[in-house]
């Protein structure tokens, strides 16, 4: 018998490791035909999925619910209206996507003038940016509040993601076109930019991304880069976590020293910490444990950071190309999007290298 154990507790361990294999393969929940995902968030205490889609053709709705794995319109289909005049009351580019704890969904709708997107733009955009960060209660699918970032350089600024700290009342954004953190004050509408042209929220202008095997670089000859991008709020909101796409390193600060309006940049600079070297990453979000869950570009992988500070991959799958938005249901999934950004035409000369329709997974957590 002592001989058998040994082998017993093998079989154990190793039908757990096939278990959990299988459970973290990518399911489903969506498919949108040529309407790109972009945001990806789930309310904490009632499981409702929602995605943000760009507007630009073909367009459907800019803010969703996934209802039975259909597309509804949310709040409802007057924000969705295709409108370029009225622009306070209609969705211009919904970006990025927040369901905080208390059962509220912050909606970041931004966009960047030309000169200030990490994407580029045309002559015909205009040279400052819309922005506009909505909350709406989720009890009775109502706006609450509009917050407009009236004191932004509407030129410089590329606000692109957004997380609620209630404790605080403030919200923090990366905005990788003034390559700094924006601070807003929940109560008085007032932002603070902090954190600019600090290492910590620059890309390295040497780094060129490498997917698919080929450069990411658009037809003009310049290679994609962004600086401060992907950000995470740990669920105690203790601390916040970000970082720049084009560089490897995870970084975080505590939140109580970024509330504090009267520290000097310094100051703050010398209370950033570097977690980790997580490689390629866009998206990101925090769970319950203090997992620190990025997408992984080059390898098709999501990894996540544990609070020692190990990086570990949750699951590999070529379907995962650029997943960019993340969000964590209660049933134990994580929900994200796939962009496939680099495979639009615009990065590869002329030809369109998406593997249609775009989808939403889930997989199972840890």
């Amino acid at each position: 018998m002592k001989k058998l154990i040994p082998t017993i507790l093998l079989i154990s361990i190793l039908s757990n490791v096939k278990l959990f294999a299988q459970e973290s393969k990518l399911i489903e929940v969506l498919s949108s035909g040529k309407n790109q995902p972009i945001g990806v968030t789930v309310s904490a205490k009632t499981n409702r999925l929602f995605v943000s889609f760009p507007k630009r053709e073909p367009y459907l709705y800019g803010l969703t619910e996934i209802v039975n794995g259909q597309r509804k319109p949310f709040p409802d289909s007057e924000w969705n209206k295709v409108d370029t005049i009225d622009t306070k009351n209609h969705f211009v580019n919904v970006q990025d996507l927040y369901a905080d704890n208390d059962n509220f969904l912050w909606v970041l709708d931004s966009k960047p003038a030309g000169s200030a997107s990490i994407f580029g733009g045309s002559q015909t955009q205009k040279k400052d940016g819309q922005f506009k960060l909505l909350q709406i209660n989720l009890t009775n699918n109502k706006v609450v509040s509009v917050y407009h970032f009236e004191d932004l350089p509407k030129d410089r600024s590329a606000l692109n993601d957004v997380v609620v700290d209630h404790d605080k009342q403030l919200a923090y954004l990366s905005d990788p076109g003034l390559s700094a953190i924006v601070i807003l004050d929940l109560k008085t509408g007032k932002s603070r930019i902090v954190l600019q042209k600090d290492k910590s929220t620059m890309a390295d202008p040497n780094f060129v991304l490498h997917l698919d095997n080929r450069d990411v670089v658009d037809d003009s000859g310049k290679p994609f880069s962004s600086n401060v991008n992907g950000i995470a709020l740990t669920k105690n909101n203790e601390y916040f976590y970000f970082r720049a796409i084009n560089q490897t390193k995870l970084y975080r600060i505590k939140t109580a020293v970024l509330a504090d309006a009267k520290l000097a940049e310094n100051d703050l600079s010398n209370a950033v910490e570097m977690v980790a070297e997580t490689g390629v990453s866009h998206g990101m979000i925090a769970d319950k444990k203090g997992n620190i869950f990025l997408s992984s570009s080059p390898d098709y992988s999501i990894k996540y950071v544990s609070p020692d500070g190990k990086l570990h991959t949750l699951v590999t799958d070529k379907r995962l190309s650029w997943p960019d938005s993340f969000g964590i249901g209660d049933d134990g999934y994580l929900y994200l999007s796939c962009s496939q950004l680099n495979r639009q035409e615009k990065y590869n000369n002329g030809k369109d290298r998406t593997d249609y329709p775009y989808r939403i997974y889930k997989v199972k957590l840890p």
